[in-house]
């Protein structure tokens, strides 16, 4: 099974989520800058709400990913404020043609002393626990 892990963080909350799940998977944590040229199973994208959604530059992402090279979507993340973003990933991910897992892994995250200490070694387990599951 081939598996890529790409992220979007401007707080690096997500980042550290993303190393968490691509070594529990044997996967690289790349940002969303480096696109996914090679055909993968899974693709677990990490991202966060800002200004009550999802960065356009995780929209352009999804725009740009080739639905014949990427089996399904796996969303993670976190947040401070807002909850999970996998409805907002859904309808970009539909309208690029691509399969969504309905699970997801999302935690809270620290921005501007929110959370203080957020994710942590318990939420950074469980990311990689979760990627775990979805490989098998």
């Amino acid at each position: 099974m081939k598996i890529a892990v790409r992220y979007y963080t401007k707080t690096g909350n997500t980042k550290r989520l993303a190393e968490a799940v691509a070594r529990a998977v044997g996967a690289e944590a790349l940002p969303i800058s480096v696109p996914v040229e090679e055909k993968v199973d899974i693709l677990f994208l990490g991202n966060s709400y800002y200004a009550f959604t999802i960065d356009p530059e995780v929209r352009a992402f999804i725009r740009s990913l080739d639905k014949n090279k990427i089996g399904r979507i796996v969303n993670f993340g976190s947040a401070a404020m807002m909850n999970s973003t996998w409805k907002k990933v859904k309808a970009e991910a539909d309208k690029a043609g691509i399969a969504m897992e309905a699970r997801e892994f999302h935690c809270k995250g620290e921005f501007k002393g929110l959370h203080k200490g957020k994710p942590d070694s318990e939420d950074l387990a469980a990311a990689a626990a979760f990627a775990k599951s979805v490989v098998g």
